[in-house]
């Protein structure tokens, strides 16, 4: 269970949720100082501090402008008087503080996202190792890219077939400013795709963006361009030659092991010197 209120730490509790460390500074403090992760632990946990810091203020300012404008709601007319001076000084500083929190909040989730490539069980590391005839890439997608982490993995088929199924939706959170993704149903896409895979694939004209829509809500409605389909189907095509040529890479390693084992006791006997005299 996350150890932290998302109404009081936000911060704090989206790295609980995806690392499962209650305090965000163990991201660091468990790698060396030179270590990448080492730094980007540290910008995990500055931007999760600010993060809560600013929701904090956030959180007092408007508790603070529903005590001065209680009086008001009662209508208390001796307590109505300078009323438009509390709200034009509130006000301003609310919408100020929110908006800082998105910046702080859009920070932390792509520090977040760093160290996640940079993770050594993330699949997204050996990016650039990745056979990108089975994923369908256009010319587009050439090496060089700094985002090849968000396609890597099979991300961009998962991605391409979950548009293709129907529903999904690109939102952003009115209140926090962080991108998530929904299906037909509402419900987070199961299997799992990330936004920045979609982000990417939009990029490279392989996914339409229904911007006539509302971002927040009902959100934007994601379809195949001419282009994905093609993708999508020649990934499809490509998927079991490619399985079929790691069997056979595979089978040959093996063999060329056994091989090797049984040469090797008869070469070492006849070009190991004798020991005795």
């Amino acid at each position: 269970m996350n150890p932290h209120d998302m109404a009081k730490r936000p911060g704090a509790h989206l790295v609980a949720e995806e690392f499962g460390v209650e305090d965000p500074w163990a991201l660091s403090d468990d790698h060396p100082p030179r270590d990448p992760l080492h730094l980007v632990g540290r910008m995990v946990a500055e931007a999760a501090r600010d993060v809560d810091e600013l929701h904090g203020e956030l959180t007092r300012a408007a508790q603070l402008a529903i005590e001065l404008l209680e009086p008001v709601g009662r209508g208390d007319s001796a307590s109505m008087r300078g009323w438009y001076g509390i709200l034009s000084t509130t006000g301003p500083q609310i919408e100020l503080l929110v908006a800082r929190r998105g910046a702080a909040y859009e920070q932390l989730t792509r520090a977040v996202s760093t160290y996640h490539r940079l993770r050594p069980d993330s699949d997204a590391e050996p990016a650039s190792k990745a056979p990108r005839q089975s994923l369908g890439l256009t010319p587009e997608q050439a090496p060089g890219r700094d985002d090849d982490w968000a396609i890597a993995g099979g991300r961009q088929l998962g991605a391409l077939e979950a548009v293709e199924a129907g529903g999904l939706r690109f939102h952003q959170s009115a209140t926090y400013g962080y991108i998530y993704l929904s299906d037909g149903r509402g419900q987070l896409p199961n299997p799992e795709v990330w936004p920045e895979t979609v982000q990417r694939l939009v990029a490279d004209g392989l996914l339409d963006q229904d911007t006539s829509e509302g971002l927040y809500r009902p959100g934007q409605l994601l379809s195949l361009t001419p282009q994905g389909k093609a993708a999508l189907r020649n990934a499809r095509t490509a998927m079991p030659r490619v399985s079929a040529a790691l069997s056979r890479s595979n089978t040959a390693a093996i063999s060329g092991v056994v091989a090797d084992s049984a040469v090797t006791p008869a070469t070492s006997a006849a070009t190991t010197p004798s020991r005795s005299r």
